[in-house]
């Protein structure tokens, strides 16, 4: 039977790293994957913390790289890097650094190793930060390093932060490949592992879209069955329906394939958080509450299906990355471009989002039972005042 090369996770033998944001005239290097996170380790922890500190810290940094490889979250965007040396955005890698002993020892024992959730293929895009200047919807460096103290173990520190559902995978295969594409298109009369991919794949997401048809058997032979599926998914998908995999629809059908799957792990960390409560009226800076919530997952969903909009983390506060991915949204569908979220915008990213949820999961799969007096029109209704940076989450604490 033929491998799979991209619908498993591996480590790869080197990582290439822009040395700056995305769009930047930055450089990039390309360096051993062991290289990049024991720079990344050297530069984001201390090498006096505690082991049990040190060990969580690594095993979420290799996780975090190794969900940027795997998703290709970069290359499927045109990109020629698979990760960015950006804190605001990735991880940082200083070049030319050198190493603590210490990290450099422990990254050579964990390397191949990554964490992810039960059931999900993908290595946890495990969110880090430092604890105190910054705080995020996951690991607390500083606050690691109390945990150990305290004599939590590495596996207890990562399921404090991450759920205690989160999974440690050893041993993952080490590959050479750093680009998923095959080089030339896949057509009827293909064969091989790439041609797996592309039906494993398919066959997954024609669970949510049903007019994929089901291609029977997965047997690695480019044949009419598979010719009709990747017509149907570029017929969905607004590309040129020729039946043929060429470089846009390999990426498309990866990127939907691993937004899928990631939908479902955002709904398994906390989209319990929606339909808490009473809609707030009358946002304004300095409030607090849950609707900046709902507009960073809303625009969080939206950049699984949309290149161009870029992922925010649910942290309640409106702050510039979710000022830019508001930007990036009102270019896509053609609105001012003010990073400012008013009635029109909001109904744009509810039609938007309301759209891949019906098409995507059922609503009782994608959100748990609303309480006595709870209404999925307290998800759409526009707050009454325009959202922009600086504000917070509306309504009460509680």
């Amino acid at each position: 039977m033929p491998a799979e090369p991209n619908i498993f996770p591996f480590i790869p033998e080197t990582i290439t790293v822009h040395l700056g944001p995305p769009d930047s005239l930055a450089r990039n290097v390309t360096v051993p994957f062991t290289d990049y996170v024991k720079n990344v380790a050297s530069s984001e922890i201390y090498p006096t913390w505690l082991e049990s500190a040190l060990r969580a810290n690594i095993l979420a940094i290799i996780s975090f790289a190794l969900n940027r490889v795997y998703t290709e979250y970069y290359r499927s965007r045109g990109y020629d890097f698979d990760i960015t040396n950006s804190t605001a955005i990735d991880q940082a890698f200083v070049e030319g650094r050198s190493y603590f002993e210490n990290i450099s020892q422990l990254v050579d024992e964990l390397f191949s190793s990554y964490l992810r959730r039960p059931g999900f293929v993908e290595p946890l895009a495990a969110k880090f930060c430092n604890g105190t200047t910054v705080t995020c919807e996951g690991l607390s460096q500083w606050g690691s390093e109390e945990l150990a103290r305290q004599g939590y173990d590495s596996v207890d520190i990562l399921r404090y932060y991450y759920g205690d559902d989160v999974e440690i995978v050893t041993d993952a295969p080490i590959r050479g490949i750093t680009e998923s594409y095959p080089g030339t298109p896949l057509r009827v009369g293909s064969t091989g592992p790439y041609v797996t991919i592309i039906q494993s794949a398919l066959n997954r997401i024609g669970q949510n879209y049903p007019a994929i048809p089901k291609i029977d058997p997965v047997d690695g032979i480019f044949g009419p069955q598979t010719e009709a599926a990747v017509r149907t998914f570029q017929q969905i998908f607004s590309l040129t329906p020729d039946g043929i995999a060429g470089r846009a629809t390999w990426y498309q059908i990866i990127r939907i394939y691993v937004g899928i799957l990631r939908l479902a792990e955002l709904q398994s960390q906390g989209q319990q958080q929606f339909f808490i409560g009473p809609y707030p009226q009358g946002l304004s800076e300095g409030s607090t509450g849950e609707t900046v919530r709902r507009l960073q997952y809303m625009l969080s969903v939206l950049s699984e299906f949309y290149a161009g909009i870029p992922r925010v983390s649910e942290t309640g506060t409106y702050d510039e990355a979710t000022k830019n991915a508001v930007r990036a949204l009102q270019q896509q569908f053609g609105l001012p471009v003010t990073g400012v979220v008013d009635p029109q915008t909001w109904d744009a990213i509810y039609e938007q989002f309301s759209g891949i949820e019906n098409t995507v999961f059922d609503r009782e799969v994608l959100f748990p039972e609303a309480q006595p007096g709870e209404t999925a029109t307290q998800f759409q209704q526009y707050p009454g005042q325009p959202l922009q940076p600086g504000s917070t989450d509306g309504g009460a604490a509680s």
